[in-house]
């Protein structure tokens, strides 16, 4: 039972329907639409754009699009030449994007934003179809990447994205089917393969498979990062919260078993979980549209290494997170910024891969819109907190 939530704001700040937006990307690209018929639950998938996720909707092309979609870089038809931030609620990286095996700096140069390039085969550069079906989308790329360090890597990236039956959102997410909630479900399923005639190797290098989700912003939307709760002496400290320097107290807010996020991309931050706090899950809710989002991902048991993306030479550098967060905001003081967008990400485990040996990892999202009292429910059930204690600390 739901008591002592707050009502949120009727303003809607995002008042694009799905189909405006596959409509307006259509003009420029080719997206591929995956819809349940049942439902009305929808993707659009951008092959061109390494076959991401581009946005969902609960309620087919009348739907509010839940993707953030940066429209003047794509109507511009220019390519950036650091990182082309077009959206896409589940896109693939490979880490580690910092440190001595970073893919994303050139050997030698200093760690920071003038010298930082998103490489060109996970940024611009189309995958091939291999397959489609009524619900689902394959694809494959081979490609090279050199890190920091100067290892040349060979890879293959298999990649397929399946929309959700409502029956298997519902039972992925361990709960009772919930009248007049409705609810969008897609996950990604990637692999890496090593082509290359030699062993990956710690000392050189390791590669990992890394999914990043673009999400709207509002100024009432939360992310929240459940984690296994327990000393700092046992676990570690129970977030990384460091990235960009310190986020102020009015803007997070650690709790016992998880961690508050503002995410109304008015601030730049990002916060990360290692492998002893990482539960499998985080999410979001967005209190202006009344939208509970999950993201769950594989964990798999065993796994001891995760590439450190910190933007340092690391004297560890496969002791990583495995889950991440971001707040987009200005770069520094009087700057612009990408967007009005948050992320939700998660990483594989990264292992010295034999020749033709692969990774895989699979990344999952999830839209829960209806009542408050519904989502309260649920967002117990799955994250643990209540939408009262989300509505003290964001209001």
């Amino acid at each position: 039972m739901n008591t002592g939530v707050n009502s949120p704001s009727t303003e809607v700040l995002n008042v694009n329907s799905f189909g405006e937006d596959v409509s307006f990307v259509g003009l420029h690209s080719n997206l591929i639409v995956l819809t349940d018929e049942n439902s009305g639950a929808s993707i659009a998938v951008w092959p061109a754009m390494q076959g991401r996720v581009l946005t969902s909707s609960v309620a087919g092309a009348e739907g509010l699009s839940y993707g953030w979609i940066n429209r003047e870089l794509i109507a511009s038809g220019k390519l950036q030449e650091h990182i082309n931030a077009v959206g896409g609620e589940d896109r693939l990286w490979l880490g580690p994007e910092g440190g001595q095996y970073s893919i994303f700096f050139a050997p030698g140069v200093p760690f920071d934003l003038d010298h930082w390039y998103t490489p060109a085969p996970i940024d611009t550069e189309p995958f091939d179809i291999i397959g489609q079906s009524k619900n689902s989308v394959t694809f494959s790329r081979v490609f090279s990447l050199t890190n920091f360090s100067g290892t040349k890597f060979e890879v293959r990236i298999d990649r397929e994205v399946r929309l959700l039956s409502r029956e298997k959102i519902w039972s992925g997410l361990g709960v009772q089917s919930v009248d007049g909630v409705k609810a969008v479900g897609y996950e990604s399923e990637n692999k890496v393969t090593n082509l290359a005639a030699k062993s990956w190797s710690e000392e050189t290098g390791l590669l990992s498979l890394w999914v990043l989700g673009q999400f709207q912003s509002t100024p009432q939307t939360t992310i929240i990062l459940p984690f296994r709760a327990g000393s700092q002496a046992e676990l570690g400290i129970p977030v990384t919260t460091d990235y960009f320097g310190t986020v102020p107290d009015d803007r997070i807010s650690i709790r016992e078993n998880s961690v508050f996020l503002k995410a109304d991309s008015a601030y730049r931050c990002k916060l990360g979980l290692s492998l002893q706090r990482a539960k499998s899950i985080l999410g979001s809710y967005d209190g202006q549209n009344r939208v509970l989002t999950i993201v769950q991902y594989s964990q798999p048991s065993g796994a001891e290494k995760y590439v450190n993306s910190a933007w340092k030479i690391q004297d560890d550098p496969y002791n990583g997170d495995v889950a991440n967060c971001y707040n987009d905001g200005p770069a520094r003081p009087g700057k612009g910024q990408i967007g009005q967008f948050y992320e939700l990400e998660s990483s594989s485990p990264a292992k010295a891969l034999k020749p033709h040996e692969s990774v895989e990892h699979t990344h999952r999202t999830l839209h829960l819109a209806g009542g408050e009292a519904q989502l309260d429910d649920l967002c117990r059930a799955t994250l643990g907190v209540r939408l009262a204690d989300v509505h003290s600390f964001n209001p």
